[in-house]
């Protein structure tokens, strides 16, 4: 018997299924329990099913996410493929489900003239990733175009939530329970000057300055009130410094990218050592943005 008990889900439900395999940064170990619905009923089937004892984590395109090497207990569930809708609802609001990666809202919104919106092509993640932390670039934060969300429960049952129900800061989301976003509505205002060519200029410019090729989650600490991470830790000399097969890239201190070997312990290992050494040269600690779940080796 599985943990969702005598419930035969349609999707599929594997057992000891490698995260490294669904993470950016390919690295982690295996899920106990790895599903990924075939439909909304049957993920809603499948929560229900499941007992209140058996933890459950949902996981999305795997970035912003540092799975340990001992890896997850419980139910993992992926959404990739799957709450990957967007659609125009109304002149100026679009509606996306939580699988959408960002950079295809940034097209959908350039499609229907809607904006400013090209900053979610800077964001590396799902949609359902960026609701869960507010996720932003070059200015733009996500919750500042969320006009309502759906989520749903650790039963398996739909809410329609507003931005008033949750907690928004920077970086940072306060849920309403134990919940999980499905898909929101986005709000945007009529943009005569939507192109593909912002969002084309903007992809150029991360490529430019971001290690793209290199397994990697995006940006690992929070910029501090003032200033910006990848300074303090360039400044305190730890550009290039490498920790077993994890190494602060040469091309932006702000991210830590697995050289080929590394484990999650070395990444999480190196994450640490950058938040002291800036500790000590600036009197700063940063805080890192990443989620770092599962259990060590």
């Amino acid at each position: 018997m599985n943990a969702a008990g005598a419930y035969l889900p349609q999707g599929e439900l594997k057992l000891a299924e490698p995260m490294s395999r669904h993470t950016s940064w390919r690295v982690g170990g295996p899920a106990e329990q790895f599903f990924r619905p075939a439909s909304i009923a049957d993920l809603s089937a499948m929560l229900a099913a499941t007992p209140a004892d058996v933890p459950v984590f949902w996981c999305g395109l795997g970035s912003n996410l540092l799975v340990r090497d001992g890896g997850i207990r419980g139910l993992v569930i992926n959404t990739t493929g799957l709450l990957n809708e967007v659609r125009q609802i109304a002149e100026t609001k679009l509606e996306a489900g939580a699988g959408v990666p960002c950079t295809v809202l940034a097209r959908h919104c350039v499609r229907y003239r809607l904006g400013p919106a090209e900053f979610f092509a800077g964001i590396p993640g799902s949609i359902g990733g960026a609701l869960a932390m507010n996720a932003g670039a070059y200015g733009g934060e996500t919750w500042d175009f969320v006009a309502s969300v759906t989520t749903m429960d650790r039963r398996g049952e739909l809410h329609a939530r507003a931005p008033e129900d949750f907690e928004i800061g920077y970086r940072s989301v306060g849920l309403p329970g134990l919940e999980w976003f499905i898909s929101a509505v986005f709000a945007f205002k009529a943009d005569t000057e939507a192109s593909r060519e912002r969002v084309q200029a903007l992809m150029a410019r991360r490529r430019d300055t971001q290690p793209l090729g290199l397994p990697s989650c995006g940006s690992v600490f929070r910029n501090p009130e003032g200033d910006h991470a990848a300074r303090l830790i360039e400044a305190a000399g730890l550009k290039g410094h490498t920790l077993g097969g994890a190494q602060v890239s040469p091309k932006h201190a702000n991210f830590i990218i697995n050289t080929g070997s590394a484990t999650a312990a070395d990444i999480e290992s190196l994450i640490d050592f950058v938040a002291k050494r800036v500790a000590e040269v600036h009197g700063v600690m940063l805080q890192h943005e990443v989620r770092i779940v599962g259990e060590s080796a």
